[in-house]
């Protein structure tokens, strides 16, 4: 199975070429295998998704904008599902896909087999445990802790930075203000040293 996402190469769009990017960033990262089919070099390509993107996806305009993501010839959404996807994580399931060995969803998706009649495998013990896993998840989330599978890890590397590069941020003011506190003293000083003499 191969993830086709669909893009513009030569798009005017700043936005879209941010989200077909951040698409293809992550499949790269998490070592998805996938084709980057061209829309705009392409008509074959681009008659093709415009074919194949179901009628309630289809913006009101009824063309779809690329990234558009597909296992093979099955749907599997556009940025924004794409991306609710990556933040619930539960990508694997979005592309169609089974999670990596060792992988924390992998676990959760094999107890979690559809039955043939539709229930679901596991779910009397598997629903709890994994409504629990969710509610510890989402907390840890707020609190700017990420749980970590791969997806996840490169979100909590990103974050780490940013947290790093604030806190650098607020120790650069601190060291400015102590330093502009001591200039301060240091012109006071001489000035009260004059006026005793």
């Amino acid at each position: 199975m191969v993830i086709k996402v669909f893009v513009a190469t030569s798009s005017g769009s700043i936005a879209i070429r941010k989200k077909q990017q951040e698409v293809v960033g992550f499949l790269e990262a998490n070592k998805i295998d996938f084709k980057e089919l061209d829309i705009a070099g392409d008509e074959d390509n681009r008659k093709w998704m415009r074919e194949n993107v179901p009628g309630e996806k289809k913006p009101q305009n009824g063309i779809p904008l690329p990234p558009q993501i597909f296992n093979e010839e099955q749907y599997c959404g556009d940025f924004d599902s794409f991306f609710s996807a990556k933040e619930e994580n539960i990508i694997y399931s979005f592309l169609g896909l089974a999670p990596p060995p060792g992988s924390k969803v992998t676990k959760s998706s094999e107890e979690a087999s559809s039955l043939p009649n539709g229930d679901v495998a596991g779910e009397s013990e598997s629903t709890a445990q994994g409504t629990e896993k969710t509610e510890e998840s989402e907390g840890q989330k707020e609190e700017g802790e990420d749980v970590g599978s791969l997806p996840e890890s490169q979100e909590k590397s990103e974050e780490e930075g940013e947290r790093a590069a604030g806190e650098a941020e607020e120790r650069r003011e601190e060291e400015a203000e102590e330093e502009a506190e001591a200039v301060e003293a240091e012109e006071e000083e001489p000035g009260e040293e004059g006026e005793d003499s």
